[in-house]
């Protein structure tokens, strides 16, 4: 079968570029080891996948690796529900509808030895309020921060009840006022305030960052990080087997095989890999039709072939990475909406687009299996795929009838409500399924308004089943990232947001 010869070409690939991809890191590190003594000296050797593409400007998403590394930090961080928690604020209260005032943190210093004081606080906020282009958190935000007494008070242009969770942003990070250059460059190199403090760093190469003692929280275990940018999954993969790395970051699907499975560790991302179906033009315009694509999509083959059993099956669109959707699936009033779903239509030789891109090296493996079963099920499909830069306008002005997205539906904020107005709202800026009701735009609405928490969560719920029971996207499976430890490595976080890896926690064999 053409599936098992692709994974019979990933396995032979991966064992002709092992021995390549060792030799890339050797020596790459400043300790030496083995996986079952690694950094005797207590440094973290990390292996990560993208090197900065912005030169580790906080402002970008390079502020995401500021953050895996613990060395800039936010007012506001989020637990596992996506609920807003104390980091650099130790606590905050809305005073109006458009105004949050926020207690800053005492005692913590800058990496550069200046303390942390509500004027640094603010200043920081209003850099990236400032800056051009802006952070992706604050598209739309007008956002003002001013400094009174020891407390910060935020105010936006109309209210918003996810103002803390804005602020867990990595590229709201607050770092010392010398960071921020005149010329609008931002420097975090010794600026920050967590428990690493960034030393050095060698362009697109890697990065040094050693234990600050000056922490405000419990110091960090590890004396260092010592971080290498390693964009070739099989040199990323060769590193964890060979000793030459202690942590190592998005291990290939493909290669996680090759592994100890004691040193592999799956983590489920708040991505979905979606179906889109054209709901305005072509043969899914009929819901009938819709249903009937749904009924024929064989989501576990997917997920065993394509993904080798690394992956989940979609229940939903939102995934195990968040884990309250499960149990909000659950109820009698979710059920009852999704019920509501048209009857699945009969299909003798219905033509259909299908369209996806190149640029993540599994979706054309996924276009090819799900061609096959929408043929078996009666479909005529023709594939078109492309590098998504050539592909993404098509796709937006509902050039297919089908396409076929890796998508995140948590986006900076850790709210789904957003993912979902973007891609399902009458007027959503990435409404691929060219989708509008006025039912799911009540849904998402009530979403977008209500209070974080429970209530929330609840109304995200409602959005989702109404969205599902139209058909509008047929959710596949949601992806999971493989992240590899050596043994002797402890603390290490996995999460699925991806803003957190080593922490103060974080140790290796020999730490004291």
């Amino acid at each position: 079968m053409p599936l098992s010869r692709t994974a019979a070409r990933r396995l032979a690939a991966g064992l002709a570029l092992a021995v390549g991809g060792a030799l890339v890191l050797t020596g790459c590190f400043s300790s030496s080891g083995s996986t079952d003594a690694a950094g005797s000296d207590g440094r973290i050797r990390l292996a990560m996948l993208q090197p900065p593409r912005s030169g580790l400007n906080p402002l970008s998403d390079d502020a995401f690796k500021l953050s895996r590394w613990s060395t800039a930090e936010t007012l506001v961080v989020l637990d596992a529900d996506g609920d807003a928690q104390p980091a650099l604020a130790t606590a905050w209260r809305q005073t109006d509808p458009t105004t949050w005032t926020l207690d800053v943190r005492q005692g913590v210093t800058f990496h550069d030895g200046t303390p942390l004081t509500a004027e640094a606080a603010a200043a920081s906020l209003m850099a990236a309020a400032g800056a051009s282009p802006k952070p992706r958190i604050l598209d739309g935000v007008d956002l003002t921060a001013v400094a009174q007494g020891d407390q910060v008070v935020v105010t936006t242009a109309v209210a918003d009840p996810l103002v803390p969770q804005r602020l867990s942003s990595p590229q709201l990070a607050v770092l010392a006022p010398s960071a921020y250059g005149a010329d609008g460059v931002v420097d975090p190199v010794g600026t920050g305030t967590g428990p690493f403090e960034l030393v050095a760093v060698d362009g697109t190469s890697g990065a040094t960052l050693d234990r600050y003692t000056g922490y405000w929280g419990e110091e960090a275990r590890a004396s260092g990080i010592d971080v290498r940018f390693v964009p070739d999954g099989t040199a990323r993969a060769a590193a964890l087997r060979t000793g030459e790395a202690d942590v190592v970051e998005a291990i290939p699907v493909g290669q996680a095989g090759q592994i100890d499975p004691d040193l592999v560790h799956e983590v489920p991302m708040p991505r979905t890999n979606t179906l889109y179906l054209n709901t305005a033009s072509g043969p899914f315009a009929d819901p009938g039709v819709r249903a009937a694509a749904a009924a024929a999509l064989d989501r576990a083959a997917l997920v065993e072939t394509v993904y080798e059993g690394r992956a989940d099956v979609a229940e939903g669109l939102l995934g195990p990475a968040l884990p309250w959707a499960a149990g909000q699936r659950d109820t009698e009033a979710y059920e009852r909406v999704v019920a509501g779903r048209a009857e699945p239509s009969r299909v003798d030789g219905v033509p259909v687009t299908l369209g996806t891109f190149t640029d993540r090296a599994e979706l054309p493996e996924v276009a090819v299996l799900v061609e096959q079963q929408l043929e078996a099920a009666g479909f005529v499909v023709t594939q078109d795929v492309r590098e998504y830069q050539y592909i993404e306008a098509d796709a937006l002005d509902g050039a297919f009838d089908a396409f076929i997205l890796s998508r995140a539906t948590v986006l900076d904020s850790g709210d789904p409500a957003a993912y979902l107005y973007s891609d399902f709202a009458c007027d959503g800026s990435f409404n691929l399924s060219q989708f509008c009701s006025p039912v799911v735009d009540a849904a998402l609405q009530a979403a977008a308004a209500a209070t974080p928490g429970d209530e929330r969560r609840t109304a995200v719920a409602a959005a989702e089943a109404s969205i599902l029971a139209a058909d509008a996207a047929v959710p596949m499976l949601h992806e999971r990232v493989i992240q590899g430890e050596a043994r002797g490595v402890s603390g290490v976080e996995r999460d699925p947001r991806e803003r957190a890896l080593i922490t103060n926690r974080s140790a290796v064999a020999g730490d004291r």
